[in-house]
């Protein structure tokens, strides 16, 4: 059996040291679309060193940067196909802003693995914390495999949000470049889905699609730019569920709702009939 959820429950994947410098953030803010406007000083925030503050979701590749391996689903009671993996939900909870530079050892377990029917779910979960020990985040991964449901454990619990029942307080249209997932993908996620058409093609897809995790970034900058004056400082918490697929160059439409101190947040793909992108998105400051 691919999944075995008595020998993967509680696993221990280890702790991984890493360090990060501002190129290292510069690139990653490049591969998520900032400096569209090269002389604008919000976008110089990200873009150049001066003054340099770190998007909270450069969190989810910082340990990951000098991986250049495809990465695999082989951990304890869990061995998986990679072309049968999508991402499900992720979740970074700031302890306090992420510096532009520094050290910090990532300790990662298996937290929960939930039976779909179709598809299973592992849900990961790291915490990071800096060389003396103090906490900077702690980061919760959901996986969803393909075909690998069915045997017999939790479904897992039901998080949708409630919606206000009104227009959006802003509607905002964000580009992606064709190029993007090749950018992203310098940043650690080396899955060949994002890059070699035959793969994609393989899993399902008419091309390389873009890294949910990129698409991720993209619509916290977005929503940090124009709800937070765009500084990523003031973000606490980031989370949201991956609903659909984004193809690189495609349009996203990022709608975003003031509601009991968060930022509730839905994108779509405009161009595919506001087909979903991610769902129940919330984004709460500080």
């Amino acid at each position: 059996m691919p999944i075995d959820p008595a020998v993967a429950i509680g696993a221990d994947l280890g702790e991984v040291n890493f360090a990060w410098t501002p190129s290292d953030v510069l690139l990653y803010h490049l591969a998520v679309g900032a400096g569209a406007d090269p002389v604008a000083e919000r976008e110089l925030r990200y873009t150049y060193e001066r003054d340099l503050r770190v998007l909270p979701t450069f969190a989810t590749v910082a340990a990951n940067l000098r991986t250049f391996e495809p990465p695999a689903l082989k951990f304890p009671g869990v061995d998986v196909d990679l072309a049968k993996v999508l991402h499900g939900k992720q979740e970074i909870e700031l302890h306090r802003p992420i510096p532009v530079e520094g050290k910090a050892v990532a300790r990662t377990r298996i937290a929960d693995v939930f039976d779909k029917g179709k598809a299973a779910v592992l849900v990961q979960e790291t915490e990071v914390a800096d060389e003396s020990g103090a906490p900077l985040w702690t980061a919760r991964s959901s996986i969803f495999a393909r075909g690998e449901g069915g045997f017999g454990g939790e479904r897992g619990p039901s998080d949708k949000i409630e919606w206000p029942g009104r227009e959006p307080d802003a509607v905002l249209d964000v580009p992606t470049l064709p190029q993007q997932a090749l950018l992203y993908r310098l940043c650690g996620d080396r899955n060949p889905l994002h890059a070699d058409p035959a793969f994609a093609k393989a899993a399902g897809f008419d091309r390389p699609i873009l890294h949910g995790l990129c698409t991720y970034g993209v619509v916290a900058k977005a929503v940090v730019d124009a709800f937070l004056d765009g500084d990523p400082e003031r973000v606490s918490a980031f989370g949201t569920k991956f609903a659909g697929v984004v193809f690189p160059g495609e349009n996203l439409r990022v709608r975003v709702w003031r509601e009991d101190g968060r930022l509730l947040v839905t994108t779509t793909a405009p161009e595919r009939d506001d087909a979903p992108v991610l769902a129940d998105t919330v984004l709460t400051p500080r």
